[in-house]
């Protein structure tokens, strides 16, 4: 095995003549907007983003291959197998060539905490959606927009000659003044300079390496990590100040709340909640300032505030971290348990105050970028609230910056198995509303759901031979987690029948089945399709397409219907659908 280095341009004109391929073996795409723009912030502040593992292709392939998502899928001979590093590559590969549906990535500056007066460059995805013909919202494609809001699209940094788009772009920015044109030619200048810089090593294994070898090496390098964490390095300081072992402090919050790491990494959760406790952000500069000893002290404390947490997420059905949209509110609601009244009156007022700040969580772009920062401003302004009823200036719940998400948005969310906020919002309003299993009847609940697979609502095969692309089957509204006793043929059903035919009780009565899918918030006439063999006997594509579309138009209107009641804090009917 040699290590080499790679800076970024050539490995998109690798990509780009199709000299590099996957494997098939290698799991499909699975990073949502926050990882890809985390790794594009990486990128262009510098820092690196570990290695990749390339094996050697010689005269024959040793693994049958496909190609990247959104890639050319002809070119030159393939040289090179990509056995690890496929999330990463993909996502900078689909950002700077803005082949994303869903998203838009810019770039936009902060300021750098490091050095004052300095701004460092950071990414966030835009969310996209398609209303009519158009592309919203608008000003993400339009430069002087986009400039006046402090942005630049990733695409304009793409390695290779692109200088007449980005002239183009600066154009529609500046018009005639030439002066502005050059201070943003240069802006872009340095972040493309950044992106061509960017080195991502590699490992390479030679053609000769037998096949089992090869499948050996991609397994360890994606099993092990030695990594010395921030919790490893808080332990000795715990040990060092006040005389306790912070793992059998962990031992002991795990016996007592079990569950909690159902959610999130007992030891991350320990250190954002007294972060958060002791007034500091819930990152690396807020641990550093965390008063240890303080924070032994209060252990009692930070405990019952963690067993609040989990009480409180198991009352609106989120029961794991794979069905929580986003692990960022998880201290927040933790820490200012502290600061709930004992009113029972109160109380319920306060816990509509939490669920409404859980469900926008969800639901909005709060938390799409600095979220560790906006964790803060948000506990700060809710603390307040709870202790100050005539304070309410919540930025989660501001609709102008952080507005609930259109249908469009909701129609175009990915597949909830990914780390995809907006999608796995989706599948934990369903989970709210008592998804009761398709299969066996059975109701929600922690062990139940460990037994739920992932499926399509409509078809993923019927959809692929109707002509949609993998990201259009993989859409929230057309997922639902059911179980099955075992897998059928689905030959181009209508869903209805496919639901009904995969069911442990395949006598499953029409009302039955109706009433089993209205409590995963599908009204089931839209799942009412067919007819859709053509005149020589083929399957008719467009009826297809037509049927699918009117299916998520219509959950997407019930969704949104319900999404606008949770956001409020309100316990939804969710037996009354919207007319």
């Amino acid at each position: 095995m040699e290590a080499r280095n790679r800076l970024l341009p050539e490995w998109f004109e690798r990509i780009r003549t199709r000299q590099i391929s996957l494997p098939r073996f290698q799991r499909a795409v699975a990073w949502g907007p926050n990882e890809v723009a985390g790794l594009l912030t990486t990128v262009l502040r510098g820092l690196p983003s570990g290695a990749t593992l390339i094996l050697e292709v010689g005269d024959e392939l040793q693994f049958i291959s496909r190609t990247m998502l959104d890639a050319p899928t002809e070119g030159e001979r393939i040289t090179e197998l990509l056995l690890d590093g496929q999330q990463r590559l993909t996502a900078l590969w689909r950002s700077l060539n803005d082949t994303f549906e869903d998203r838009t990535y810019l770039v936009e500056f902060e300021d750098d905490p490091h050095y004052p007066g300095s701004k460092q460059p950071s990414v966030f995805g835009q969310s996209r959606w398609i209303r009519g013909d158009k592309l919203y919202p608008l000003w993400a494609d339009d430069p002087k927009e986009l400039w006046d809001r402090g942005y630049i699209p990733v695409r304009l940094l793409q390695p290779g000659d692109i200088n007449d788009e980005i002239d183009a772009w600066i154009d529609d920015v500046v018009g005639e003044d030439l002066r502005a044109g050059r201070s943003i030619e240069r802006n872009i200048a340095d972040l493309r300079s950044r992106m061509a810089q960017f080195n991502l090593p590699f490992l390479s294994l030679p053609v000769s390496t037998p096949k089992d070898v090869a499948l050996d090496v991609f397994i360890k390098m994606n099993t092990s990590s030695v990594a010395l964490t921030t919790f490893d390095i808080m332990v000795a300081q715990v040990e060092s100040v006040a005389g306790e072992s912070l793992h059998d402090l962990v031992a002991k919050l795990i016996q007592e709340v079990p569950t909690a790491a159902e959610y999130v990494k007992p030891e991350d959760l320990i250190l954002d909640v007294a972060a958060l406790m002791q007034d500091r952000t819930p990152n690396q500069a807020g641990y550093a300032g965390i008063d240890l000893e303080r924070m032994i002290a209060e252990w009692n404390t930070l405990v019952s505030n963690i067993r609040f947490m989990v009480e409180f997420l198991e009352a609106e059905c989120i029961f794991d971290n794979r069905r929580c949209a986003t692990d960022v509110i998880l201290p927040v609601i933790a820490a200012l348990a502290s600061y709930l009244p004992s009113n029972p009156d109160e109380l319920g007022n306060a816990k509509r105050m939490l669920r409404k700040y859980l469900w926008r969580s969800f639901f909005t772009n709060r938390y799409d970028r600095a979220a560790a920062t906006a964790a803060i401003n948000d506990f700060r302004s809710l603390r307040n609230a709870l202790t100050d009823s005539d304070t309410l200036d919540i930025p989660a719940f501001n609709d102008a910056a952080h507005p609930l998400p259109t249908p469009e948005q909701l129609i175009t969310a990915g597949w909830p198995k990914n780390k995809n906020t907006l999608a796995r919002a989706i599948l934990s309003l369903s989970l709210k509303a008592g998804a009761r299993d398709i299969a066996d009847d059975a109701a929600v609940t922690r062990s139940h759901l460990r037994q739920r697979e992932y499926h399509h609502l409509f078809p993923d095969s019927l959809l692929r031979d109707a002509g949609l692309k993998e990201e259009q089957s993989y859409r929230a509204l057309n997922c639902a987690l059911i179980t099955w006793r075992t897998n059928r043929k689905i030959s181009n059903k209508e869903p209805i029948d496919y639901l009904r035919e995969r069911s442990e009780a395949n006598s499953l009565g029409e009302e039955d089945l109706d009433r089993r899918l209205r409590t995963h918030l599908i009204d089931p006439e839209s799942l009412r399709a067919g007819g859709w063999a053509a005149s020589d006997g083929n399957l008719d594509s467009s009826a297809v397409v037509s049927d699918y579309q009117r299916f998520l138009d219509n959950r997407a209107a019930v969704l949104r219907h319900f999404v606008g009641q949770v956001c409020e804090g309100i316990e939804p009917n969710f037996a009354d659908f919207p007319e």
